[in-house]
């Protein structure tokens, strides 16, 4: 089955880097095939930031997302430029902090950047507890695989702060759901 994820924020949010990370779980330990994609404004660290990932069970022919199946959210223009007209059977993750609109389509409400900040200590890391709310909400690949693709990508010595910003994502969304 074929899923097609946009990421959007700004430059800085490791939005990037969020969506290489879950591409290389999908290919690298979920068997999958993953293309990802990538856009930035030319203010690069503040600036508009989007990335997208396909990932499917069959070779990808066509790389590009046309219209995702689900969104993860960080910013205001992100959301503006990339989220607002979402359809409404699309999944969106948004960071209520940083998001003022709401989209049609089912969404989730994930304090990544308030955790990361409160929680963790550091902010930096607010992308990785987003892909791991990404991961409760929508199954697109197992924990077991993103897991070790965060281990894969973070800088050496960072990896534990990474992996419980990942694990507190999780969590969060089993929170919500009860």
């Amino acid at each position: 089955m074929r899923h097609e994820i946009r990421f959007s924020g700004f430059g800085g949010q490791g939005i990037i880097l969020a969506a290489v990370i879950l591409g290389r779980a999908a290919a690298l330990y979920n068997g999958k095939y993953a293309v990802q994609t990538q856009v930035y404004g030319p203010e690069a660290r503040g600036g508009a930031s989007m990335s997208s990932v396909v990932i499917d069970d069959e070779p990808i022919l066509y790389p590009e997302v046309s219209v995702p199946d689900t969104y993860v959210i960080m910013s205001r223009e992100g959301f503006e430029r990339y989220g607002a007209k979402a359809p409404k059977e699309a999944v969106m993750l948004i960071d209520p902090d940083m998001v003022e609109g709401r989209p049609e389509c089912t969404f989730h409400e994930i304090p990544a950047t308030s955790e990361a900040r409160n929680t963790l200590g550091k902010v930096i890391v607010a992308n990785i507890v987003m892909l791991g709310a990404l991961v409760a909400a929508t199954g697109i690949v197992s924990e077991d695989a993103i897991e070790k693709a965060v281990l894969d990508s973070v800088p050496k010595g960072t990896e534990k702060l990474n992996m419980s910003a990942l694990r507190r994502g999780m969590e969060l969304v089993r929170e919500k759901k009860g």
